[in-house]
This record gives structure tokens, sequence and C-alpha cells, in this order.
């Protein structure tokens, strides 16, 4: 039992090793890694390529699949070269078994060491972050020895013996079997390894540890669909494309692992080594064959789950992609995208607001009220999903980021409130009493109204793009909105002293409809403030002049 416990053990810290080294190098180079496959994804030999290299850096092709899935799912790549990378990320994580295979141990206590000063000294920064993937290598080269030294004891059980000679000649349990394991282990990789190091210690027989491996591939793209099961149509579809891939790719292999045991086996030695071997010739040889169909692979997926009609979710969060979130960057950007969504319904209501004060159009105002639940479910459906971010995971930069798409939110929430009284307002001071505003008025409104849609598309992209150029413009059109807020204000007051009757009647809703405008220009001018601030281009106060300190005798009389 002590020994089957150290097997367990070792087991159990070869996964979680995996774990560090995947989700340390997701959190240090997170966005880079984004960047490149972004850069890289043209054709599909390039993007097989940057799968390759993007995988062997992060040693998780599961973690390349929910970044190029949500790649697709955004509109940025094509289904075909999505499908290209994901094969490119199959060979980079079997190129990173074969280096794994070679005896590294001694570099385990280097490493762990490394990684821990580091990580203790540094823990939220990059270094530090760093130091978190040295620890995780360390612990799997330390578990593969582990793996062997208890193997090599447990095998000598008369029990295990019997257990392991039922696995011989069933290829369909072996491949099972580790599909189930990579699953559960949640990383093919440390599958693959655990099993050549079997392998090499005799605890399993080659044919044995070649299902296995068959089935650790299977598993893989299993994983793929199970993490991204609650995700949209179109990020599903690299998932489910790429088990086709590896489903028809072990049910040509399977008949041929004899073959390879016969030939190649005498060839490569080393057990451990035939297992790697054949795990990379395996990627490769799936990889060089589906290149070339990687597009009739899509449309046959593409029919299978169709993209669903936009119109008809477009109440609902449609970016926030929950197999996102062991990704923080990645999430982030998703977070970011939905932000953009609530923005998009809140123009809505703000166009629609015009059409309403200049038709008396009831119906409209009832939809356009309606639509602020939307822009209220789904600003707490992104304040849920960052909140499930880990804010340890996240870069000074991603941090800023979360707390500017926080601030973002909040605003056009608020934006989408004054939307709705305003609409009320209209209904019940004017369009159910028949009152209409004068000629002077309306013109004045429509300049505002104006002046707000194109200050939201500019604080969009401020938004989106950071720049600070656009940020002091949006500051800008503040100052000017509120000198021509008080500039109508005061026109207003003159059509009053000249007794005109449209303005007397409407006097109350005109002046509070400037003033609401007024609110929802300083909330779309408030996106500028968080940009300026990290830049270090906000001045610290408004104030022209220090106020006048009160004098004794002031002081004296309060």
């Amino acid at each position: 039992m002590k020994h089957l416990l150290n097997l367990l053990a070792a087991v159990s810290l070869l996964v979680w090793g995996t774990y560090l080294v995947r989700t340390g190098i997701l959190r240090v180079f997170g966005a880079n890694l984004r960047n490149v496959l972004a850069k890289n994804i043209g054709t599909r030999p390039a993007a097989a390529l940057a799968g390759v290299g993007v995988t062997a850096l992060v040693q998780s092709s599961t973690a390349t699949g929910l970044i190029v899935s949500s790649f697709a799912g955004q509109g940025l790549v094509t289904l075909s070269l999505a499908l290209a990378v994901m094969l490119g990320a199959d060979v980079g994580t079997s190129l990173m078994a074969v280096v794994f295979s070679f005896d590294l141990s001694w570099l385990s206590p280097l490493l762990i060491f490394t990684g821990v000063v580091l990580f203790i000294s540094r823990q939220a920064t990059p270094v530090g972050r760093f130091g978190r993937v040295l620890i995780g290598l360390g612990l799997m080269l330390l578990a593969l020895r582990l793996v062997g030294e208890s193997t090599a004891i447990i095998v000598q059980a008369p029990a295990v013996k019997a257990l392991l000679a039922s696995l011989a000649s069933d290829v369909l349990l072996e491949i099972t079997v580790g599909a189930a394991l990579t699953v559960v282990a949640y990383s093919s990789l440390a599958i693959v390894l655990l099993t050549a190091t079997l392998a090499s210690s005799g605890a399993i027989p080659m044919d044995v540890a070649l299902g296995l491996t068959l089935g650790a591939n299977l598993g893989s793209g299993v994983l793929a669909v199970l993490a991204t099961a609650k995700s949209p149509v179109v990020v599903r579809q690299v998932p489910i494309g790429n088990l086709v891939f590896k489903v028809v790719g072990v049910l040509a292999a399977a008949p041929l692992v004899g073959l390879w045991l016969r030939h190649v086996r005498p060839l490569l030695g080393d057990p451990a080594a035939a297992v790697v071997m054949f795990h990379l010739g395996f990627n490769v040889a799936v990889a060089l064959i589906f290149i070339g169909l990687t597009p009739m692979v899509a449309r046959l997926v593409e029919g299978w789950l169709p993209k669903q009609d936009q119109a008809l979710v477009a109440g609902r969060p449609h970016h926030l992609d929950p197999s996102a979130l062991a990704t923080p960057s990645l999430a982030i950007s998703c977070a970011a995208r939905e932000a953009l969504h609530q923005a998009d319904v809140v123009e809505t209501m703000l166009v629609g607001m015009l059409k309403v004060i200049k038709d008396n159009d009831l119906r409209l105002a009832g939809e356009l009220r309606k639509l602020d639940d939307t822009v209220d479910q789904l600003y707490s459906a992104i304040k849920y999903y960052l909140t499930k971010i880990s804010r340890e995971a996240l870069g000074e930069e991603e941090s800023r980021r979360w707390t500017d798409i926080i601030s973002f939110t909040i605003n056009m929430e608020q934006i989408g409130d004054i939307i709705e009284r305003v609409l009320i307002d209209i209904e019940d001071k004017k369009i159910n009493k028949g009152r209409n505003f004068s000629d002077a008025g309306m013109a004045e409104i429509c300049e505002l109204h104006a002046r707000l849609i194109d200050n939201l598309r500019l604080g969009m992209s401020v938004f989106l793009n950071g720049s600070i150029r656009d940020a002091q413009r949006l500051l800008e059109e503040k100052a000017r909105f509120r000198d021509l807020e008080r500039t109508y204000a005061g026109t207003h007051i003159i059509r009053l002293t000249d007794n005109t009757v449209q303005s007397i009647e409407t006097s109350s809703l005109h002046l509070d409809l400037i003033s609401d405008l007024k609110r929802i220009n300083s909330h779309i001018c408030s996106i500028a403030y968080p940009i300026l601030d990290s830049a270090g281009a906000l001045a610290p106060s408004r104030l022209k002049t220090p106020i006048v300190q009160e004098t004794s005798g002031d002081a004296a009389l309060r």
C-alpha cells in the first residue's frame, strides 16, 4: 500500500507540475502569445507553425486551443486556419514530450530552488511568475524520477502483474483508459510522460504503452470539447474539428501499432524513447495529412454546428467565454468585447431617444426602455465574469484593464438608466399631453444629441484603443458640451421672456432634458480619466487658483 501511495503521489506531482508550468507561462506571456498567434495566422502552414511554437512554450495543446477558439469566436480567424493551428499545437506538445523523456532529473533541484527564491522574493512581478514556471518544471522532472522508482517496486507484486496482463492485446481498452486518464489529469503531456516512464521501467508492455498513447491523444481532443462545452457555437467548432482529426487518426493508427513495434521499435532502443517518438510521429503524420483538408473539415463542422443568428442573442452576453477564464489575459479580452456590446446597446437607446422626441413614438419608447434591462443584465454578467478572473494571475497592465472595464460598464449602465428616465419624462410630459418643443428648442436638442453620439463613439474608441490623444479630445468635448448646455439654457430663458407658447409649455421638460444630456455626456467623458491617469496626463486639480484660506475671524463665526 505504501508503494502504491508513493506512485499516486508521484503521478499527482507530475500533473501538478504540468499545471504550474501551463498557468505560469500563460500568466507571464499570455498577451504576447495571443499576439504571436494573431500575427502569424495568415496561411495554413504558418498557422500550424505558430501552433507548434506557442504550444511548445505553454506545454498544453488545450490551452492553445482555448486561445485560438476565442479568436474564431471573435471572428478574427477563419475556422479552417484555427484548425491548422490545432494541428500544429498537437505537434508542439509532442515535441515537449520528447524533451522531457531525456534524463533531466539532475536539473530538478536547481529549478525548484531557483523558482522558489524568485517566487517568494518577487511574487507579484513577472519575475516571480517565471519562478512559478521553474518550480513546475522542477516538479515535473522530480515526479518522473519518483514514478520510475515506485513502479520498479510495484510491478513485482503478483496482483499488479495480473492487472497489467489484462490490458494486453486489447487496443480498444488501452485507448479508452488513456483517454480517460487524460481527461482526469487535464493534460495529455502528463499521461504520455507517465506512460513512457512506466514502459521504461517494465511496468507495462510496449504494445499497451502505445495504445495508452493513442488514448492520450484522443483524450486531449475530448478534453478541449468538454472545456468549451458552455461556450458559443463559433468557439465550440474548433475543438470539434480537432476531435475529428484525432478520431480519424487514432482509427487509422491503431492497426499500425504492430508494424511500428516490428520495424521502428528496434531502431529506438529505450522504451521511453519509443513511446514519445510514436507520439510525435502520430501527430506529425496527422498534421501533414490533414493540413490540406482543414477547409473540408471546417465545412463539415459548420454543418453540424451552424452559427446562431446574432439577432436572436443580441440581448444576451455572447463574448463571455467561460473556457477563457483559465487564461486571464484572454478572459480580459472577452470582457472588453462584451463591454463594447453593452455600449452598442446604449448607442441604440441613445439614437432611438431622439426619434421618440421628434415623432412622439410610444411604441419605440417602450422598446427602448426594455433595452435598459438588457444593459443592466450585461453589466451584471460582465461584473460577475470579471470577479471569476484571478487577480493574482493578472499583470500590472491587465489589472489596470480589469479596472477600466468595470468603470466603463458602470458608466454605460448609468447612461442607460438616464435614458430610461428621459423616455418616461417624454412620455408623461410631452407625448401624453400633446405638447411640442419650439423649433429653436428642438434644434438645440438635436445639436446636443448629435454631439452625444459623436462623443459616445469617441469614448468607445478610447476604451478600445487607449489613445491618449483621443482621451484628451474627449475631455475637451466635456468642457464644450458644458458651455453649450449653459448657452442653450440661457437662450431658452430668453424665449420665455418673449412669451413663446411652446417654450412656456415645455420649459421644465426642456431644461431637464438638456441637463440630462449633459449628465450622459459626463459619464461618456469619464471613460477618458483612467486612460489619462495611467499615462500621467491627468491634471491633479481642475481649480485654476487655490482656495483662499479662511481668516481666523471667519472661522470664529462658524
